[in-house]
Parts: structure tokens; C-alpha cells; sequence
């Protein structure tokens, strides 16, 4: 029997249209798509948005796409170009990738987007004050309620804060922030992944979830009413727990989705149980947008035999089923 989530061959060549962007020119981005693809191919129809002579200079194993539409921008240098290199020109480069994607986004060309890794720092010095894509799409979109949710085979996340320092996570945290982070979780939940009554656990900040105030006043001032405000309208919604508890607690099944304080509380976890199935969602935008859960690895940026797709497969896999999903929501 075949999984209402997972759409058949036909349905998704008829309907869907994936884009992936390559990310950074000299990371691993071109290299992954190359070996990703041929494993993907049945699941829709793709277009790959990025330099073309990029691909050209990887391994034997994998610059030919058929059946693959490929947009090149031609915004790279090749006179010095090389893999494993952090420069502003390749920084601005992987933004007109996605420059590129949200106008094919607009004009309905594609129908959800997979992104390559992109350097922060190569970003930067470009001079776009980005710390990150879903930092990029909400900027660009003007979109106020974005959602950063991390998730692999057996465990999901949604971030209250994203890539900040941990010093500064205490003072980000208000009750509005967490309350939109619940909220649009719950949605996406429904929508996305098909989750009747999605089971919701809020984790502590402090350790232990504060013992009731003794370690820290969050939970007390900040978290414990915002659940008690959306009990009525979440049911499954628990917490807070420490984080310990909540993580072990999803990973028996007894919950759907774990609401994090900060980046690391879920990065570790993730990578520990699982990092080749991880995935970045972002929440929140007026279409599907994921992501492979690692970075550029400029250290192995050309090595064939070093570079795992896994992650941007499974990232590919989940675009074409939440955008499925989201069709029939």
C-alpha cells in the first residue's frame, strides 16, 4: 500500500516542480546536487539554479543532468576559481541563486525550493547582512512569522531563537516570539506532515526547566503562561519540560515536535541520532523551502568519495512531500 505522503511518479511529474539552488560555488553544494540527483529523479521534475562551468570542474561522477532544466547565472569567475575557498564574489553569487528562485517562486515556475549550503561568512563579505537563508527569505519577504524547524527521521524542532549568541537568548525570549513559534509549529504540523492532532512539548530554557523558579525565572515568567493561554486551542500542547526529558520523550514517539529555546538545544540531538536524514524547514513563508542540515564543507568540497548527499536527498524528499501535503491541506 503507498503512503497518502508520498506521491506516485506520475502525480508528481504532473504537479511538481522542485528548485534547488546550488549554494556556495566553492562548497559542497555543486558536488551533493550532482550525486543527489540521479537518486531523486522519479520524485518530480527539478531546476537547478547556479554556474554551470562550476559543475564542470567536479569529479567524472556527476555534472550530466538529463531530463534536469538547468538555470545558469554565469556569475562566477573561472579565471582563479577553485573548491574550498571563502571569497565575497562567491558570497554574492549565492545570493543571486536565490534571488533567482524567488522570482521563479513568484511567477510560479517552481513550486517549493531545496537549498544549497551557503557560507555565512562569504555572505557577509558581500556585504548582505544575512546570518542565514531563513534570515534572507524573511527579509525579502517582509515575512514576520518565520519558523526555523530542524528535523530528521525520528526527531523534529522548531527554534524560538536561531543564530544568536547563547548569551543573548535569555533577553530574546519573549512570550510573543514563543507564541508565534507555537502556533505557526502547529499549523505546519497539520498542513505539512498530515498530523491530525499534533502533540506539541515545550522545552525549559534553564536546566531542569528551572525546578519551578530555583534555576532561572523563564519558565515561570515567560513559558509557563503562554502554554496555559494556548491549552484551549492546542490540546496536545505540553511543557515546559527539560529538555532531556522532552527530547528522549519524542524520540519514544510520545511527542511530534519539540519547541527549542536555541540552536544548539536541537542541533545536537539531531546530529547525534541521525544527521543524514537532517533537514532544515523553513516555517512560515508562502511556500516550501528546505534545506540539507550541514554547511559548506569547503574542506571536502571537490572529493567525490568524501561527499554524502544524504542529507540533501532527504531534504528533497521532504520538500515533495510537505508541498504535496500542503496542496491537499
Amino acid at each position: 500500500m503507498k503512503s497518502k505522503n508520498v506521491p506516485t511518479l506520475k502525480s508528481a511529474r504532473n504537479q511538481l516542480k522542485v528548485g534547488i539552488t546550488m549554494g556556495d560555488p566553492s562548497g559542497i553544494g555543486p558536488l551533493i546536487i550532482a550525486r543527489a540527483l540521479p537518486q531523486v529523479r522519479p520524485l518530480a521534475r527539478f531546476v537547478i539554479i547556479g554556474e554551470r562551468r562550476v559543475f564542470n570542474r567536479l569529479p567524472a561522477a556527476g555534472c550530466r543532468f538529463p531530463d534536469t532544466e538547468f538555470i545558469d547565472l554565469n556569475n562566477v569567475s573561472h579565471k582563479n576559481f577553485s573548491f574550498g575557498k571563502i571569497k565575497a564574489e562567491y558570497g554574492r553569487a549565492s545570493i543571486e541563486y536565490l534571488d533567482k528562485a524567488m522570482e521563479l517562486i513568484r511567477k510560479r515556475e517552481i513550486d517549493c525550493l531545496v537549498t544549497g549550503p551557503i557560507s555565512k561568512e562569504a555572505v557577509n563579505l558581500a556585504g548582505f547582512r544575512y546570518s542565514g537563508h531563513t534570515e534572507y527569505f524573511a527579509k525579502r519577504l517582509k515575512a514576520k512569522n518565520t519558523v526555523m524547524m530542524l528535523l530528521n527521521r525520528r526527531l523534529k524542532f522548531s527554534l524560538v531563537t536561531r543564530h544568536i549568541p547563547l548569551k543573548a537568548v535569555s533577553g530574546a525570549i519573549n512570550k510573543e516570539v514563543l507564541e508565534k513559534t507555537i502556533v505557526i509549529t502547529y499549523r505546519a504540523l497539520k498542513d505539512l506532515f498530515s498530523i491530525r492532532n499534533p502533540r506539541i512539548v515545550v522545552a525549559g530554557l534553564n536546566p531542569h526547566a528551572s525546578d519551578n523558579g530555583v534555576i532561572g525565572k523563564e519558565e515561570n515568567l515567560l513559558i509557563k503562561p503562554v502554554l496555559k493561554r494556548l491549552k484551549n486551542k492546542i490540546p496536545g500542547l505540553i511543557g515546559p519540560l527539560s529538555s532531556d526529558i522532552a527530547i528522549a520523550g519524542m524520540a519514544k514517539k510520545k511527542y511530534d515536535c519539540v519547541i527549542a529555546m536555541y540552536h544548539d538545544q536541537a542541533l545536537i540531538s539531531l546530529k547525534l541520532i541521525d544527521r543524514r536524514s537532517g533537514v532544515n524547514l523553513t516555517l512560515g513563508l508562502p511556500f516550501i523551502r528546505t534545506s540539507p542540515l550541514h554547511g559548506t564543507a569547503f574542506d571536502i568540497a571537490a572529493k567525490d568519495k568524501l561527499a554524502d548527499p544524504a542529507s540533501l536527498i532527504a531534504a528533497i524528499r521532504l520538500a515533495v512531500r510537505c508541498a504535496t501535503n500542503q496542496r491537499k491541506a
